[in-house]
């Protein structure tokens, strides 16, 4: 079905060739007033947040919430995944509007407006909080949707269904929160996105690709923990299902061994047996006993020692080998 966006008003600044701002203008229209456009570089404010949500008690319970905390500082509202994607677009920021709408200028011509066909590269819009069952553009495809963006809004699931946290988890959301929505999940989430902005690098469009550290949302009676790739020291397999053991105890999630092991491989995580997956930089000993091979993984009463299967011995040495020449290499 083709898309009609409602009507857009898009504002600005007007400044001079040396880059200044125009002199006001002393006889003005009744009514006028200036215009200005929204600068996602200024940190003097809090949040711009997008909630997005079918349901118009759910969408106004959480719009309610998100105003309540003084860290946000603006909440739009969008009933589904067309109307998200307007404001979106509507709310394209400087490094993407101003070069368009200065050259409409200097042509004498109407300023543009963003087009609905393309999805603003930028925008002032730091989260979207969203829902994942929708008519439509579900909230997951949605999702796969802003990373199309140079710079994607982070992104939250809000949602009654507690089986989709693996999904959300793919398409790279920072946290999965569960209807009915407590107040302070919701503090939480925002103070992970808040952490987040605080600690990442400027994006620069040069900058080469990095690895980042993989994030497990993992469901216990009701609450969501997110458990970091780096956090975990080994995997083993349950069936369908994968038990990741960290320093801080051992979260089962619905992810099969095989899919870890391809996910995490360039990650420096080595599959020892059929049900055992390793964090290779963890691996402190690796010795013959009676029955075959064990490594040790760890070190103090944290460690544990797990068996290394026939087929997978010699990839295993071979791994530990060239790790501990790139190591003597670098030094």
């Amino acid at each position: 079905m083709p898309w009609h966006p409602a009507p857009i008003t898009v504002t600005m600044v007007l400044t001079d060739t040396d880059g200044g701002a125009e002199a006001a203008d002393p006889v003005r229209a009744p009514g006028t007033q200036d215009e200005e456009i929204v600068d996602s570089t200024d940190s003097s404010g809090g949040l711009v947040v997008l909630a997005v949500d079918d349901e118009q008690p759910a969408l106004e319970e959480l719009a309610f919430l998100l105003n309540e905390d003084p860290r946000v500082a603006e909440v739009l509202k969008a009933s589904d995944a067309t109307e998200a994607l307007r404001q979106l677009s509507a709310r394209s920021t400087r490094e993407h509007s101003h070069a368009s709408m200065s050259a409409a200028r200097a042509a004498g011509q109407p300023l543009p407006t963003p087009s609905p066909a393309r999805l603003a590269d930028r925008t002032d819009i730091d989260v979207v909080f969203l829902d994942i069952r929708m008519p439509g553009l579900d909230g997951l495809e949605l999702a796969r949707v802003f990373g199309s963006m140079l710079q994607p809004p982070e992104v939250v699931f809000v949602t009654a269904h507690d089986d989709r946290a693996v999904d959300a988890y793919e398409v790279g959301a920072k946290d999965y929160l569960l209807k009915p929505l407590r107040e302070e999940r919701l503090a939480a989430a925002l103070d992970r996105i808040i952490s987040n902005r605080a600690t990442a690098a400027p994006v620069e469009a040069a900058a080469p690709e990095r690895d980042e550290d993989e994030v497990i949302p993992v469901e216990l009676a009701g609450t969501t923990k997110l458990v970091p790739r780096s956090a975990v020291r080994y995997v083993e397999a349950q069936g369908d299902y994968a038990r990741l053991h960290t320093t801080d105890g051992s979260h089962l999630v619905r992810i099969p061994l095989s899919v870890l092991e391809d996910r995490w491989r360039d990650a420096g995580f080595v599959r020892i047996h059929r049900s055992f997956l390793v964090a290779l930089p963890l691996v402190t000993e690796l010795r013959l006993s009676g029955s075959g091979y064990v490594v040790r993984v760890g070190s103090g009463p944290d460690t544990a020692e797990l068996p290394v299967s026939r087929r997978h011995t010699r990839e295993l040495k071979d791994r530990l080998v060239r790790a501990t020449k790139q190591a003597w290499s670098q030094r």
